[in-house]
Parts: C-alpha cells; sequence; structure tokens
C-alpha cells in the first residue's frame, strides 16, 4: 500500500491509477524482510515503468514511506559486509556498492578491510534520502523535477514512468468502452 500510494501521488493524480505490480524474489534462500525492502521494491518498479535498467552490482536496503523518503532500517553494517564479502569472492571491479539510507551513516562501524575498499574507490557505499536519489545512482539517469504543470523533465526517469502509467491509463480507459460497445450490441441483437 505505501508503494500504491507514492506512485498515485506523485505520478497519476486524478487519473485513475491502473497498475498492478508483482515482485517474485527467485532462488531466495531466506526471507526478505518487508520493511528493509520496500524501496528496492519500488526501484525495481520504477526501472520497469520507464524502462530503464538497474546497475546490477550495486545492493539496495531501506525503507521507504509514502512520500519517497528512504528511512532507516537495521543491521546496516551486516548488510554492507555482507554484500562486499559476495563482491570480493567475486573479484571487486570498482562498481559495486550498496545504496543505504543517509539516516543509518552516523550508525556505520564497518570494519576495516571495508573501509579501506571504499576509501581505495573499489566499493561504493551511496547514501540516499529519497527515491529519485537512489533512482539516479541506480540507472545513471535523472530522475527529473515535478514542475508546476505536474509533467517531469522531458526524458527523466519520473517522465518515462509517468508517460508510462498515463499510456497504461489510456488502454485501459479504450479497452473499457469497447468492451461497454460490445455489450450494448450484443444486449440490442437479443431484442
Amino acid at each position: 500500500m505505501i508503494l500504491n500510494g507514492y506512485i498515485a501521488d506523485k505520478f497519476v493524480g486524478d487519473t485513475p491509477l491502473s497498475l498492478s505490480a508483482r515482485l517474485v524474489f527467485e532462488q531466495s534462500y531466506g526471507e526478505i524482510e518487508g520493511d528493509s525492502a520496500s524501496s528496492t521494491e519500488l526501484y525495481a518498479i520504477l526501472s520497469r515503468l520507464a524502462d530503464v535498467p538497474i546497475k546490477q552490482g550495486i545492493a539496495v536496503t531501506g525503507s521507504v514511506n509514502q512520500k519517497g523518503e528512504v528511512q532507516a532500517i537495521g543491521g546496516i553494517n551486516e548488510k554492507v559486509e555482507g554484500f562486499f564479502e559476495v563482491c570480493r569472492a567475486k573479484g571487486l571491479n570498482g562498481e559495486q556498492g550498496v545504496l543505504i539510507p543517509a539516516s543509518n551513516v552516523r550508525n556505520l562501524m564497518l570494519k576495516e578491510e571495508v573501509a579501506a575498499a571504499v576509501k581505495d574507490g573499489k566499493f561504493h557505499i551511496y547514501p540516499v534520502s529519497t527515491i529519485d536519489q537512489g533512482i539516479e545512482v541506480l540507472t545513471g539517469v535523472k530522475a527529473g523535477k515535478h514542475r508546476k504543470d505536474g509533467s517531469f523533465a522531458p526524458g527523466s526517469i519520473n517522465d518515462r514512468v509517468q508517460k508510462r502509467l498515463t499510456s497504461l491509463a489510456e488502454k485501459l480507459r479504450d479497452f473499457t468502452k469497447g468492451e461497454e460497445k460490445e455489450n450494448k450490441a450484443k444486449g440490442n441483437s437479443k431484442r
């Protein structure tokens, strides 16, 4: 419901939201915590709607509220260090890192080897306060600011999402009108 509220408020305004999204975690060997994964889920939906891929070398953690603010989560050190270990085992390439809530930065107490890799630019920690900041890191494309007319900067992630949602609403409207006409025609032919 939080993700639905964010998308409806930010992108569709008074247009009906005609989107149903389901996320599937394949090959998951443990539970995904809802709060810590909520920003990740939203990034995945935005990426798909905008048709812009997410960089696969960046892990994400953080809770999100309906205003798109990324909120603190528990276990930040373990999450960062755990992903670092995976990256180190596969080979650090300088493009890997973790996107974390900015409000968790003060809680970071990382092992020396992780801190050294960050200092050397071999591993990155990206603190973000908003979904817009995070989606820019994950895609390399500007999120796009809200304009006075309700639109977003052309070509931005938010512009692409808004256009996709508008297109889906229009297709639903056209489909519904077509069904109504068909039902009327069937009703008249029975008389």
